[in-house]
């Protein structure tokens, strides 16, 4: 199973996007290790979306698509919406 995922720091006030194919859980602890350079000033890190897909194309594909739209009221609405497998 391929997951995008949407994680948030509180102490910068910003949201990353990713994809991930070993798991968000794993992919949060690497991200609150200093792993990735781009999210390592806003540690700590907190899901707020998660979405499965079948294929890692499809993953990326609507990471990409959500990197696209640069625009933080879209990210948050996503979060609230029913397909954020993290309110099921």
């Amino acid at each position: 199973m391929f997951k995008t995922y949407i994680i948030y720091s509180s102490s910068k006030d910003r949201y990353y996007t990713g994809s991930t194919s070993v798991g968000v859980e794993l992919r949060l602890t690497r991200h609150n290790e200093g792993w990735t350079r781009s999210t390592k000033s806003g540690i700590p890190w907190k899901v707020k979306y998660v979405k499965s897909f079948d294929s890692n194309i499809e993953a990326l594909n609507f990471e990409r698509f959500i990197k696209k739209q640069k625009n933080k009221g879209f990210i948050e609405k996503l979060i609230i919406s029913q397909e954020n497998e993290m309110l099921r």
